[in-house]
């Protein structure tokens, strides 16, 4: 069973623009370079690469990227496998699903490429992402896979990138990667616990809106990749990421909800305004200003106490369930108590008739609105990436 249908197909074009190098990345550039020299078969210390991912402007370029991505991840380029042809794994039960996926992916390669190479690297990212199903049987595709594998695959090659994806399919992304996405929207409730600590009057506008954590679904399963239209960011995100606990994207996410709390609530408290402004992030989000919050919110928080609140407030939602789900029993069993005869035969044929006509028309109402309501929120799961 494929974990599909999860992001909206409809993303923007990734812009690969190539801005100046600042003086900051120049500086940045230069001393990742002097350590590399210095060291022996180019590899680093993890500390050193860790910090070196984690200060501003991360590992630079893709080049460094290139070097440097395989051994934050833990990754031995010197014992590559060998990548099979397509024709090899045509037979896989997710073959269609992921070139359909992959087809559809077309936005985040860069524009302007020849034709033949465009084909070459789509044929490259769906034997990636087959490898690593076919490797580990127990893991499910799920669509937004192939947006972080197309970025490692830009960045790194065939080879290199399915041992990294090979690696953080089995320890960062392995939750999302099973039989149901359950355990990561469970995982994305952690957001509520920091956001509540850190703002209180945005945590509870959040929850009376009931947005629920649908808007961050994508953020979470591509780290980013799918909802980002700037290239540059995306793999700036990824030197972060690699570089960090598993679940850092969740406090990247409250540090972004605090970064924008006047603006949210400043929005209609209701589900489809929120969701509709949370779902689309700006293009003008300050990055390196927000990692340092995260880093700053991962220190502060230990998921110990995360997860308290959050079985907390999953308890509180089942018993405000379960007392919903009593009072409708009430009612119903109050309505279908009979009805005095007496009253009943003493009714005029013409009232009943007139009572009849109004509760059909107020059954054909009530079910258009109904429609109205599940067509609205499906397209609004839709834009979130849940269908």
């Amino acid at each position: 069973m494929s974990n599909v249908g999860y992001l909206n197909i409809d993303q923007p074009p990734l812009s690969f623009e190539k801005l100046p190098e600042s003086d900051g990345e120049h500086r940045k550039r230069l001393e990742i370079e002097g350590l590399i020299e210095k060291s022996i078969d180019k590899n680093l210390a993890l500390d050193v690469l860790v910090k070196l991912s984690l200060s501003p402007y991360g590992l630079v370029n893709d080049h460094l990227r290139k070097i440097l991505w395989p051994q934050l991840a833990g990754c031995d380029v010197n014992s590559l496998e060998r990548a099979p042809t397509l024709d090899e794994l045509q037979y896989h039960p997710e073959y269609n699903q992921v070139v359909l996926d992959v087809n559809r992916s077309l936005k985040r390669f860069p524009p302007g490429i020849p034709y033949e190479q465009r084909i070459a690297l789509q044929d490259q990212l769906t034997v990636l992402i087959l490898r690593v199903i076919q490797k580990y049987p127990n893991l499910r595709y799920y669509q937004g896979y192939h947006d972080v594998a197309v970025t490692f695959l830009l960045v790194a090659g065939e080879e290199i990138a399915f041992a990294i994806m090979e690696q953080l399919s089995t320890s960062h992304f392995s939750e999302c990667m099973q039989e149901t996405m359950e355990a990561t929207q469970r995982r994305l409730m952690f957001i509520w616990p920091v956001i509540k600590f850190e703002n209180p009057e945005l945590y509870n506008f959040l929850q009376n809106s009931t947005v629920g954590t649908l808007f961050a679904l994508p953020w979470y399963l591509t780290w980013f990749g799918h909802s980002l239209n700037s290239y540059k960011s995306v793999v700036r995100l990824y030197d972060y990421f690699l570089a960090s606990p598993i679940y850092t994207p969740i406090f990247v996410t409250a540090a972004i909800l605090l970064y924008r709390s006047n603006e949210i609530l400043k929005e209609d408290c209701d589900m489809a305004s929120v969701h509709c402004l949370l779902s689309t992030l700006p293009e003008d989000l300050p990055f390196e200003k927000l990692l340092k919050t995260s880093s700053m919110l991962v220190k502060k928080y230990s998921l110990l106490v995360i997860e308290k609140d959050v079985e907390e407030l999953i308890c509180q939602e089942r018993k405000q369930r379960q007392a919903e789900e009593n009072m409708i029993m009430k009612r119903r069993r109050k309505m279908s108590r009979p009805a005095n005869a007496n009253r009943i035969f003493s009714i005029n044929p013409w009232l009943t008739n007139i009572l009849t006509s109004k509760s059909v028309l107020f059954t054909t109402a009530f079910s258009v609105v109904v429609g109205l309501c599940a067509y609205y929120y499906k397209n609004q799961y839709l834009a979130a990436g849940i269908s």
